[in-house]
């Protein structure tokens, strides 16, 4: 009688701790989106794009891995950064990240999902790539006629896929963050509510306004080559350019 009352006691205990670590996890989860958390953001490919989100990110809060095939590089912009901010290498950066910023040249995406697949699967991964058959030779034209978010997911395997950040020029990403008046807008496409949520708010916290355009297959619309592509608008003129509701 007493070793059934201790193995229920045992089996009610263990009910106890999975409840409760779901909910710590779930609590968490919330608090990111709800923008409450500080994020771990591995970037992989620290260049104008990456290395101007980072140094964003850095300053509204979260923690950074800067990451190239040359970490080294990296090193003074990272002191310039101060605590938050480090440098390692790309797998070093997929694995750190609750959240991975894959900012390379569209020709290295095959590369980067056959080596960091495990590193990456299951992580919310934002993807600003842009295939341009001049750079990165006849993948490009064969990601642009499918759809670059198509390829991408092909490319990196199971990840949260969310494509941001790929309309907006460099020089536009560092020198207009948090700009009085109507803020820059960046359009957002994702499969994953959780993940377009926690994407609208590091486009928030880099001194942007996200536009949700919807599920990936929408993304097409800001892909390379359309009207709203390498343009600074604001909200307004970028709903309008895609067509959506104000």
């Amino acid at each position: 009688m007493m070793s059934r009352r201790r193995d229920l006691l045992r089996v009610v205990a263990s009910a106890t701790a999975t409840a409760a670590v779901a909910g710590l996890l779930l609590g968490a989860l919330g608090d990111v989106a709800a923008g409450q958390a500080r994020l771990k953001i591995g970037i992989i490919g620290a260049g104008r794009i990456g290395g101007t989100l980072g140094e964003h990110w850095v300053k509204a809060g979260h923690e950074v891995l800067l990451s190239s095939r040359h970490p080294e590089r990296l090193k003074p912009l990272a002191d310039r950064l101060g605590p938050r901010a480090r440098v390692g290498t790309p797998r070093e950066a997929a694995a750190f990240g609750e959240v991975v910023l894959v900012s390379v040249p569209y020709g290295a995406f095959p590369q980067v999902g056959r080596d960091h697949a495990d590193e990456l699967r299951g992580k919310i991964v934002l993807d600003p790539g842009n295939p341009f058959a001049q750079r990165d030779g006849p993948m490009a034209e064969e990601a642009r006629r499918k759809g670059t978010a198509t390829a991408s997911l092909e490319y990196l395997g199971s990840v949260r896929l969310v494509r941001a950040f790929n309309t907006i020029p460099a020089s536009v990403l560092r020198n207009e963050a948090h700009r009085a008046g109507e803020r820059i807008a960046v359009p957002l496409a994702s499969d994953d509510e959780q993940a377009l949520e926690v994407a609208a708010r590091l486009v928030r916290d880099a001194g942007f306004e996200p536009v949700l355009v919807g599920p990936l297959a929408r993304s097409i619309a800001f892909d390379a080559g359309t009207a709203v592509f390498g343009r600074g608008l604001t909200a307004r003129e970028l709903r309008r350019g895609l067509g959506l509701e104000p």
